[in-house]
């Protein structure tokens, strides 16, 4: 009896070890799998947390880049995701710096979808045999420029009346009836701006000049029609019986654009034309990422643009000279704040 009862005892005993292993191994594996289930929970939620701040999937920087290459405007892109377009504006231009997380989605939505689905639309400007597949017959790039779909009108159609219409917060420029998106100008962009003017301000000044310089925003309604209505960054008028009270109704004399990344093509090449074209006798543009500046002095029938590097000082031919820019001022406010 004594060995049958030892003998039960020590299976029973087996039988209780072997359980409490059995339980031990039990135990981790559920602890790790729970420790693996809220891991991945904490880690889904520090990525939502990270893209409500900002960090999206697609970079603004990439989503600027797409929107240019399909020749989106804020207001196309605004009827697309329902975002207002002062919004998006606000958001490619870097004054939000903290987009919330459904604006982003809504916008990396279009923006990665199917063109077919959210079409874009580019400018093709036709000079010298300029052709729709991007190229004319020596091989040079045409301009491609976003322009809006601002209103029920279709492009080509819009007028002054419409641009006057606009709300306050919308920057847009009218050309030929087409409205162009404006960002919103940075800090060293308008700095350079007020250097240029304080020179030409104080020149005139001085000289007891009868020209204005003025800044943006001021409206020039260049062509006298109701077509086109331009804000360049600075211009300067001497004909004082083209002065109105929103603007200048006609070309100024002088004319300053300072470029930025939107703004490139349509200051370079389509509002060159339209300035040579309406009787501005000399134009500039800097470009402070190139370091560069560029000069039409269109009182020269070979209209040929001079570069020079923002070096030493450039003369203003409309003074014959006498007037010249500081160009080591105009980069040293790009070294220190660009």
């Amino acid at each position: 009896m004594i060995l049958i009862r030892n003998a039960h005892n020590s299976k029973k005993t087996a039988g209780i070890k072997s359980f409490r292993g059995f339980s031990f191994v039990r135990s981790v594996s559920v602890l790790l799998t729970y420790y693996i289930i809220v891991y991945k929970i904490i880690v889904k939620y520090i990525k939502v947390y990270k893209r409500g701040k900002g960090a999206a999937a697609m970079t603004i920087r990439e989503m600027i880049h797409i929107k240019e290459d399909r020749g989106y405007s804020f207001s196309k892109l605004s009827e697309y995701t329902g975002i207002p377009a002062v919004t998006i504006q606000k958001i490619f231009s870097g004054k939000t710096k903290n987009p919330r997380k459904a604006t982003l989605d809504a916008l990396e939505r279009v923006l990665k979808g199917d063109e077919s689905l959210y079409a874009g639309k580019a400018y093709s400007y036709g000079i010298n045999g300029i052709h729709s597949d991007g190229h004319d017959n020596d091989g040079v790039m045409m301009v491609r420029e976003r322009k809006t779909a601002y209103g029920s009108k279709k492009d080509g159609e819009y007028t002054v009346e419409d641009y006057f219409a606009l709300p306050e917060d919308y920057r847009a420029e009218l050309i030929d009836g087409v409205f162009y998106d404006m960002a919103t100008p940075g800090f060293v962009h308008q700095d350079i701006i007020g250097a240029i003017y304080y020179t030409f301000s104080n020149y005139i000044r001085n000289n007891k000049g009868k020209c204005r310089a003025i800044m943006a925003p001021s409206a020039v309604q260049l062509d006298c029609d109701d077509k086109t209505m331009l804000e360049p960054d600075l211009y300067v008028i001497c004909d004082r019986e083209k002065i109105r009270n929103f603007g200048i109704y006609g070309a100024p004399d002088f004319v300053l654009e300072v470029l930025s990344p939107l703004s490139r093509k349509k200051d370079m090449l389509l509002k060159m034309a339209k300035y040579g074209e309406a009787g501005v006798r000399e134009y500039w543009i800097i470009d402070p990422e190139k370091r560069v500046l560029i000069t039409y002095d269109f009182t020269d029938e070979n209209m040929i643009p001079v570069v020079m590097p923002l070096k030493g000082s450039a003369p203003v031919m409309i003074y014959d000279g006498k007037l010249s820019i500081d160009l080591d001022e105009i980069n040293d406010i790009i070294e220190e704040f660009g």
